[in-house]
């Protein structure tokens, strides 16, 4: 898989209605995992979205999730830049670029759901996640 940019939108509870409401109106095929489905032990963020996206005969993908345990939800800035992909050279190099003179707020490193993932401030304020996936066999 090459390397994808798209919008990452955060909800504060509401990810799956909102995801369901996109697939309405742009088609498309939408997939949803839960924090639950993740092992998250807390049963009042069993059945909220960890990971949603949303992917468009028409080329769009958007993703989305509910703001996890202890994060901030801040609506008017309930939004990232994503770039995913397999190529962990490439996106190392993003990642490095990006963090450079910004904030890193999750470092890049494995992560429960077995990818690497991070996530960063660029120095002009533009809020980064990034997510490096095993390659496709």
């Amino acid at each position: 898989m090459s390397s994808r940019l798209n919008p990452y939108l955060s909800f504060d509870g509401d990810a799956r209605r909102a995801m369901e409401f996109y697939e309405q109106v742009f088609g498309g095929t939408l997939a949803l995992n839960t924090f639950g489905e993740s092992g998250m032990p807390d049963p009042a963020y069993a059945d909220k979205i960890m990971h949603a996206m949303l992917e468009t005969r028409g080329g769009f993908t958007l993703m989305a999730s509910d703001t996890p345990p202890g994060m901030e939800y801040r609506p008017g800035s309930n939004f990232s830049v994503s770039l995913s992909g397999d190529d962990a050279t490439e996106l190392r190099g993003y990642w490095e670029k990006l963090s450079a003179g910004g904030s890193v707020s999750v470092p890049l490193e494995k992560q429960m759901w077995g990818d690497v993932f991070g996530m960063c401030t660029d120095r002009f304020g533009v809020p980064w996640m990034v997510n490096i996936s095993e390659p496709a066999s």
